[in-house]
């Protein structure tokens, strides 16, 4: 492969903040490259370096060809998807992606708009910013194999590994502020950091064994030269042989000093910087038995277009639903109907006890000029410190406290708006794509939280790891319906089995309904689970 572009002793900094360097990169013709990072390493300040959109101030980019450069960015808020020719219209044909205005997408659409321009571009080189966010199985399929098939150089930012695995043939790691090379897929960079790791470990150990070791040689000679030094002022006689031999024993210790200094100095080992980890909480829900949120023929049009009809839900305190369906059915409008940010057909009723929070899909409704401490304001200098705490957890660092949010990458947007849910207690939470933009430690601290949050849930998600981890319920968004699947791909046993559990389960609750009258509390809940049973018991009969 020919050596297209040769990056050189690249620093950068950021208002005064050291970002990221790099002794050496190169990018070669046909290449894939994947850039990893923590949320905030700067992986999209490298992409806009390599594509001329900021200047290097420090080291060399030295381009041996003229070649063209594409860059679709990971979001946009602002977007013009005038066709351009063939070879786009073919690719926004190939992954569904309607003829509507760019705002009137799904976040998933949008994003395949801007992928079908990017590579219907042909570049030479294709710059890619997050290019899996959003996108349901079917899509991400496309998009690797576009990645594979075309004739150009790849370089793209990604956090997800799957995806890495199979398109990236070399990884640009940004790791303790430097860039480094390895050749191979992620999986492959990570045996090879892991394996490194140890070395350096190991290294590491045996230098620490070798300074305790002169170091107790140090500490034998200094007593023994103190030692004569004392005797060689008290004993008549016999000073100038204590005189002397303090004298040896200091020279001793000065090159026993020597010694140990210059061994570091050639091969200094430094200490492992401990693996970057990300800590946060839910404060608990303390509502239990209740029912939350209920939908009664629902339905939604766009213009003459359907999109969900006839839908009726119930979410109970403690559920954990998983809102699945592909890019453009519906996910992110249902949510907004729920919110009352969107008008539909039908009727929601939310408990008038229950404290909502709804994470959105996007990263520019946060007010972006404000700082973090305008944002988050506090009083008192506890409550401004247990904001900062909560920062510091979440991986941002203590000069971020005073910066724009503007500044933030899109993942460190994302985790500001979830800070809001860790200090606030909520009994029911719409998350939309809450992985979108995350780095790794941040995904699965999120799903473990979400894992131990006994609040109430109803998430959106295309991370099917996600949702099989976090969630006990489905809702599926098809043929303009919503609706809830007992079971999926599951056996006629299985079936009649679940049909058996539900009809016993009925025949208990209208034993104990019996005793009851309608103005006790346990009346209601024991009523709104025998209409659930009874609807799921005609699912299984239809």
């Amino acid at each position: 492969m020919k050596e297209i572009i040769t990056i050189q002793d690249l620093q950068f900094s950021i208002n005064e903040v050291f970002l990221f360097e790099a002794e050496v990169l190169h990018v070669k013709s046909n290449e894939v490259i994947g850039i990893v990072g923590k949320n905030g390493a700067g992986k999209s300040t490298l992409l806009q370096i390599i594509a001329g959109e900021i200047t290097m101030p420090a080291g060399s980019m030295d381009w041996k060809y003229t070649i063209q450069t594409e860059f679709v960015r990971q979001e946009q808020a602002v977007y013009k998807n005038q066709l351009v020719h063939a070879d786009e219209r073919n690719l926004l044909a190939k992954l569904s992606v309607p003829m509507k205005n760019y705002e009137h997408l799904s976040g998933g659409e949008k994003l395949k708009a801007r992928l079908a321009k990017g590579f219907a571009a042909n570049a030479d080189m294709l710059l890619l910013d997050e290019p899996t966010n959003h996108l349901d199985e079917a899509a991400a399929r496309q998009i690797i194999n576009f990645i594979r098939n075309y004739p150009g150089i790849i370089i793209t930012v990604s956090h997800d590994r799957n995806f890495l695995d199979q398109i990236a043939t070399k990884i640009w790691a940004i790791e303790d502020k430097k860039i480094t090379e390895y050749e191979g897929n992620y999986s492959h960079y990570r045996a090879v950091r892991t394996e490194s790791r140890k070395a350096q470990q190991n290294a590491y150990n045996q230098q620490q064994k070798r300074i305790k070791q002169v170091e107790n040689q140090l500490q034998n000679l200094s007593s023994w030269s103190e030692k004569a030094h004392k005797q060689s002022t008290k004993q008549e006689g016999m000073k100038e042989f204590y005189r002397v031999k303090a004298k040896r024993m200091d020279s001793q210790i000065k090159s026993k000093q020597k010694q140990l200094e210059n061994e570091l100095a050639k091969s200094r080992i430094e200490r492992l910087t401990p693996e970057y980890t990300v800590q946060f909480s839910l404060p608990p829900n303390q509502k239990k038995g209740k029912r939350l949120l209920e939908v009664k023929d629902l339905q939604k049009h766009f213009g003459s277009e359907l999109l969900f009809e006839h839908v009726n839900l119930t979410i109970q305190t403690g559920d954990k639903i998983a809102l699945i369906g592909p890019n453009g059915s519906g996910k992110t409008t249902f949510l907004n109907i729920l919110m009352g940010k969107e008008p539909s057909e039908g009727n929601i009723w939310i408990s008038s006890a229950a404290k909502v929070g709804y994470l959105t899909q996007e990263v520019f409704d946060l007010p972006l000029q404000q700082t973090p401490e305008q944002f988050f304001y506090k009083e008192t200098f506890a409550e401004r410190g247990k904001v900062q705490n909560v920062m510091k957890h979440l991986g941002f660092n203590a000069s971020q406290w005073t910066e724009p949010i503007s500044n933030m990458s899109m993942g460190e947007r994302v985790k500001c708006k979830l800070m809001q849910f860790i200090l606030e207690e909520k009994d029911l939470l719409l998350l939309d794509e809450p992985t979108n933009h995350l780095d790794l430690p941040s995904r699965e601290q999120l799903e473990q939280t979400l894992m131990e949050y006994n609040g109430t849930i109803l998430a959106v998600s295309h991370d099917r790891y996600f949702i099989e981890k976090i969630t006990n319920k489905k809702w599926v968004i098809e043929d303009h319906q919503v609706r809830s699947p007992i079971m999926e791909a599951a056996s006629k046993d299985d079936l009649e089995l679940k049909r058996l559990e539900l009809e016993n389960e009925q025949q208990e609750i209208l034993g104990k309904i019996s005793f009851l009258t309608k103005k006790d509390e346990t009346y209601t809940v024991l009523d709104q689970r025998l209409n659930e049973i009874m609807r799921l018991l005609r699912e299984l009969k239809s």
